[in-house]
């Protein structure tokens, strides 16, 4: 037969569960101690490794297509010929870049932490003004 107690234990559990369904991530920071392989220091207690951490494109090296439209500078080769003369040139249309955001050791990040922490989304580096 339950009594008070268990009926107690039985509502703390419902509540407990509630909350967590309401709240399936954790927001957290850490410090990348390792660029390669990656390893984050999660609030001074763990490291996490590649297998538990996604990354966003924000935190990698990526590449992707711009549209451009400039002239050089202009630049001459000081030999006094002709084809050393002052000159500039037009780069223009849609070229590869690569931005480099790959993270480095010292970057403070923040991380989204799945519900049961067993993956980690790593956002984006925490900006110190």
């Amino acid at each position: 037969m339950l009594d008070a107690n268990d009926l107690l234990i039985a509502i703390k559990k419902a509540a407990k569960e509630a909350v967590e369904a309401g709240q399936p991530c954790d927001f957290c920071f850490g410090k990348v101690t390792s660029a390669s392989p990656l390893k984050i220091l999660v609030e001074q207690k763990m490291t996490l490794g590649a297998a538990q951490l996604v990354l966003t494109r924000n935190v990698t090296d990526f590449k992707t297509k711009v549209t451009i439209d400039w002239t050089t500078g202009t630049k001459s080769g000081g030999s006094g010929d002709s084809s050393f003369a002052s000159h500039s040139h037009s780069v223009s249309g849609k070229k590869d870049i690569t931005i480099h955001n790959g993270l480095a050791v010292g970057d403070e990040v923040i991380l989204l932490k799945q519900k049961g922490g067993q993956k980690y989304l790593v956002l984006d580096r925490v900006v110190n003004a």
